[in-house]
């Protein structure tokens, strides 16, 4: 028993003779050290001149680390705020820019100020870690003079209309963004979705320099004119975001809403039996007349599928008559306007003659050959009237009329073959798919071309 109570004795003064070693040794390490802001005074008007100053301090081991400064007045601004650090030395450069706050004299401010620069004044400034429940500070003073502290608003931020259509079919494919700026500073734009996905916006050129104070536009058309897809339809937040060269930054935030946007997607298509576009001939009417005063009688729409002949011989005044077949193969609908299939043109007409004028973002099929007058003279809609969408426009008073997607819908017409040019007889005739005022898809300008014979 003496033996144990002897050996356990001996284990005891071991261990303590250690634990004071180590204490003699290595003493314990105080957990914040270093810590001062190293210059006493600094002016933050980005002069370049006594901007900032450098604080430092060092850890012991992790800690939340706040920085904080005081008035005279007891209101506290937060340079960092309970965030975690590990163990080592830290140095970061300090302008007097502390999380956005607002002073009992502000005057309104349109907007979120994220980070703002401090007013003039006498400051103590505190540095503080917390670890283990144990929090240890260190503080000292700091003086702020001739700061710049003019915030950076947004006095503007208009965004017309609210709901726009990127589809390129001529109505709301654009939004025009307008943003006035009471300070040079720069300016960030962007839409954001609900999962945070972000997409900029850059700004119209020509006006006014990138972070000039004044007026900024952007032109937004969701990429389609650059042929990209555009963002999904829904509603976006819009966030202008504004810093200046202090580092104030300021956030004002809108919405914006997308609708039937995509990239249009039409194309002909082959008739069903196969070959591009059937023609036929046959005898005119009166009765198939048409003007701008006169609405005339529709042609029946052709039964044939596949024209014979790779000549069509056309007597001088009677009809050459086409039926092709096109598709919306596009995730959004596509806009067209008459004269609609069926219509009867004289060869010195045009659809302009017509009362049917070109329409930006409109789709027609239009009919060319050798001798026409102009570019695609005679038109047609890209489908009857009544497999047409039908969207009434109460604010302009106007019906439009959109084949859907994943729609197909066969056109067809006639014109009437009435001047015959020797040099050019026969000559050839073509169809093609015409996104007016936009372009003509490639591979879609020259469909179904015949060679069509004209005899007295």
């Amino acid at each position: 028993m003496t033996k144990m109570i002897t050996a356990l004795v001996a284990i005891i003064a071991a261990v303590l003779v250690g634990v004071l070693g180590y204490f003699i040794l290595r003493p314990p390490v105080a957990l914040l050290s270093n810590a001062e802001f190293v210059d006493l005074q600094i002016s933050p008007n980005a002069d370049g001149e006594n901007d900032l100053t450098t604080v430092r301090y060092s850890l012991a081991r992790s800690a939340q680390v706040s920085i904080f400064l005081e008035n005279a007045a007891g209101q506290i601004f937060y340079f960092r705020q309970a965030e975690t650090r590990v163990k080592g030395d830290y140095s970061v450069l300090f302008s007097g820019v502390v999380d956005g706050y607002q002073l009992p004299d502000d005057p309104a401010v349109v907007g979120t100020v994220e980070r703002r620069l401090m007013p003039n004044g006498h400051y103590t400034w505190t540095i503080e870690a917390v670890a283990d429940d144990k929090t240890v500070t260190k503080t000292g003073t700091l003086d702020i003079v001739n700061a710049d502290v003019a915030l950076p608003s947004i006095s503007i931020f208009d965004i017309h209309p609210p709901t726009f259509t990127p589809n390129q079919d001529g109505i709301a494919d654009r939004v025009r963004i307008n943003i006035y700026l009471d300070k040079p500073a720069q300016l960030t734009l962007y839409l954001q979705d609900t999962t945070g996905q972000r997409y900029y916006l850059s700004e119209r050129e020509g006006k006014r320099e990138l972070g000039e104070m004044g007026s900024h536009d952007f032109d937004y058309d969701g990429g389609v004119d650059q042929h990209m897809e555009p963002p999904p339809d829904g509603t976006y937040d819009v966030f202008a975001i504004v810093q200046d060269a202090e580092g104030q930054r300021l956030v004002r935030q809108s919405q914006l809403t997308i609708q039937d946007g995509g990239i249009p997607q039409m194309e002909f298509a082959p008739q069903t039996t196969g070959g591009a576009v059937y023609y036929e001939t046959i005898p005119y009417r009166d009765e198939y007349y048409t003007s701008s005063e006169k609405t005339g009688e529709l042609l029946e729409k052709p039964e044939g599928v596949i024209s014979d002949l790779s000549t069509i011989t056309v007597i001088q005044g009677d009809l050459l008559v086409f039926k092709l077949t096109v598709t919306n193969y596009g995730r959004t609908p596509v806009r067209t306007a008459g004269p609609f299939p069926g219509t009867v043109y004289d060869f010195n007409q045009s659809f302009a003659t017509l009362g049917a004028y070109e329409e930006a973002g409109g789709w027609r099929v239009g009919l060319k050959c050798d001798t026409s007058l102009s570019d695609y003279p005679w038109r047609w809609a890209i489908a009857p009237l009544d497999e047409l969408e039908q969207v009434y426009d109460e604010a302009e008073d106007k019906t439009y009329y959109y084949l859907m997607p994943g729609q197909n819908a066969e056109v067809w017409g006639a014109v009437r073959l009435t001047e015959m040019i020797e040099a050019q007889n026969p000559q050839d005739c073509w169809a093609g798919l015409i996104h007016e005022r936009v372009e003509i898809p490639e591979g879609q300008g020259n469909f179904g071309p015949r060679e069509v014979k004209i005899v007295p």
